[in-house]
This record gives C-alpha cells, sequence and structure tokens, in this order.
C-alpha cells in the first residue's frame, strides 16, 4: 500500500510539472483538481454477548449455505488459522471420495464473552455447543468453538473447534452478573500451568511419554502419553519395513485462549502441529507408501524416498487451581479434533 501510494505522489508530481511548464509557453492551462473523497476508518464496536450471539448465529448460516453448495472457497472466508486448514483437507477428502461435504445442526449455544477494553482487538469468545451432522441425530457431541475479530474492519471468523471427549463436560466458566466471563492472562500463576505454557507442556508429554517432568502436571490420556505411545509403536513397525519414522509434536503460530473457571481453574483451547516423516534411508528399500488418510493431499506418487505429513490438532484443556496444601490435581485434556492438514513428497536431493 505504501508504494501504491508513492507511486501515485510521483504521478501527481509529474502531472504538476507538465502543467507548469505548458503554462508558461502558454500552451495550455491548469485546471482544478477535483478533491479525492475521503472516508473514515471503521469505529471499534465493543464485545458484548449480543454481538456474540449475532456472530455465532452468522457463522452457522454463512458455513451451511458454503457446505450445502461444496465450495470450499466460501467456506474459507469464515474460518481462519488452524480451522481453516482443516475446512480445506475436509473439503478436499470429501471431493476425492466422491462424497458431499459435512453440514451440521446446532442447537443453543451457550456463549462465553470476555469482558475486553472497548477498543482492544483482536476480540474473541468461545461457544459451548451440541452439534451433530445433518441428518444423522445420533452422531451429536458437545463442540467447543473460538471465535476471533482481529480488527474493526475484519468478519469474524471461527479460529478452532474442537469436540468434547466422551462423558466429559465443560468446566463451569464464571460468569459475573453483567454476562461476561475472565479471561485468563498468557501468565497467570493461580492454575496449575501458565495458559501459554499449556501448549509446550503437551507437546512434551506427546514426545517423552509418561517418565516425562511435563507429565507431572498434566494427566495421562490417548492424546498425551497415548501419542507417545502410537509414536513408539509406529516407529517399531516402520523399522520392520526397513524405513524410519519421525514424529515431532510443535505449537502453532495461532491463538489460543483462557478463560476463568468457578473454582479458580482455567478452560484452555489451543492448537498443535504434528509432523510425521517416513524416510527410505536404504536406496534398495522400497519407497514408502502414502498414508490412507493423505491420499486427497497427493497425486498418488512418491517422487523421492520419503513422506512428509502435517496434522492440525485442536485441544482444550482443563486447567486446575494451584493448591497451597494437599495433593495438586493435574491439567487434563477434555477435547479433541484435528486430521492431517498438509503431505508432501518431495524429491531426492539431486548431488552437486
Amino acid at each position: 500500500m505504501q508504494r501504491f501510494t508513492r507511486v501515485i505522489a510521483a504521478g501527481v508530481l509529474l502531472i504538476l510539472a507538465v502543467t507548469v511548464v505548458g503554462c508558461a509557453e502558454g500552451k495550455t492551462e491548469a485546471r482544478p483538481s477535483a478533491a479525492m473523497p475521503t472516508t473514515s476508518p471503521p469505529e471499534p464496536v465493543a464485545l458484548t454477548p449480543e454481538v456474540a450471539e449475532r456472530a455465532f448465529r452468522s457463522y452457522v448460516t454463512d458455513e451451511d449455505v458454503a457446505r450445502a453448495a461444496g465450495d470450499e472457497r466460501l467456506a474459507l472466508t469464515w474460518t481462519s488459522d488452524g480451522q481453516s486448514q482443516l475446512t480445506a483437507a475436509e473439503f478436499r477428502e470429501a471431493a476425492y471420495d466422491g462424497d458431499p461435504v459435512r453440514r451440521f445442526d446446532y442447537d443453543e449455544p451457550e456463549l462465553y464473552v470476555p469482558k475486553l477494553k472497548d477498543a482492544a482487538y483482536p476480540q474473541w469468545f468461545l461457544a459451548s455447543v451440541d452439534r451433530s451432522v445433518l441428518g444423522k441425530r445420533k452422531s451429536g457431541h458437545k463442540v467447543l468453538m473460538a471465535f476471533i475479530l482481529r480488527g474493526p474492519s475484519d468478519d469474524w471468523k471461527l479460529t478452532l473447534a474442537t469436540v468434547m471427549q466422551r462423558k466429559t463436560k465443560v468446566p463451569e466458566v464464571a460468569i459475573d452478573d453483567d454476562g461476561y466471563a475472565e479471561a485468563l492472562g498468557k501468565d497467570d500463576t493461580s492454575v496449575l500451568i501458565r495458559p501459554r505454557d499449556v501448549i509446550g507442556i503437551h507437546a512434551t508429554v506427546a514426545a517423552e511419554g509418561g517418565g516425562s517432568v511435563a507429565a507431572k502436571v498434566m494427566k495421562s490420556g490417548a492424546v498425551t502419553t497415548g501419542f507417545y505411545k502410537d509414536a513408539k509403536r509406529d516407529k517399531k513397525e516402520a523399522k520392520e519395513d526397513d524405513l524410519t519414522l519421525e514424529v515431532v509434536h510443535t505449537a502453532t503460530p495461532f491463538p489460543y485462549f483462557g478463560l476463568r473457571t468457578e473454582n479458580g481453574g482455567g478452560l484452555i483451547v489451543y492448537s498443535l502441529f504434528r509432523n510425521t516423516s517416513l524416510i527410505a534411508k536404504d536406496p534398495d528399500t522400497p519407497k514408502p507408501e502414502i498414508p490412507e488418510e493423505a491420499e486427497h493431499l497427493l497425486d498418488g506418487t512418491v517422487e523421492g524416498n520419503q513422506v512428509d505429513t502435517a496434522s492440525t490438532l485442536h485441544f482444550a484443556a482443563y486447567d486446575p487451581p494451584r493448591v497451597k496444601k494437599g495433593k495438586q490435581p493435574k491439567a487434563h485434556v477434555i477435547a479433541e479434533e484435528g486430521a492431517i492438514s498438509k503431505a508432501a513428497t518431495p524429491p531426492l536431493d539431486k548431488e552437486p
């Protein structure tokens, strides 16, 4: 934009210079230039429960229009960050399989709207809602959805959605008399794990298992120590096929959010990446096969000797209040959702 402005400015100066020369020679006269219209930037709108309600309703309507039409580009206009990656992958998988994209039914949501400064951006809120696949009522799950508005000129977008584990309830979020929730600061030490550290703790447990120091503050489960066990098993199976499997869990650049619960704990929603590389290091070893869950992201060929995948994973965790005396409860993951969102089969490096 700055470069464009400079180009216009330079053009205006050149036109003025030519006009002045023409006047001096008596060949032309300068004409008054029309005033350029100016527009004021949109005024910030305070986030209220009513604003959040409208944003949620708009998203549900717009999402269904895009999914009913099978329009991936339209669907992506209402999402951002990790949710965009998962939405794109879902549309491509449906197209690959020749199936329609899932559409959803939503029940009445419970909205958790933090009290933010009127002019503060980004604005955000969480929704807890029962969601089922259209036409499959028994498919219903409780879903946590995080919405974000990055500036007054932007639209509200779904940045993260994660599904509550079976037989697990959403922690009671503290709501004041005006209907607002309390946002947790990233360095809040009243909870066991500072909100900004939950992501790193989870990634460490996934990488190191139950023997990790991080496992002392986060419970074992299918998506914590279970990730470690799964990777260990998969590496063993790959080795039997003369392949090497590398698995790495990392933080994402996407936003995370925390809300105070009624008992002084925290509800934290966040994302992780799970990156894998399946490599045939021995040139005499057959090339690795493309995983079935990644076929829709590739063209069916392996050029080199490895297959790389990146999964986008969305979670919610309960972060208990820090206990000064007595037994300290651990944090535990309560919601999960994710899929392979990227895949590649890089060609072999050419020798110089």
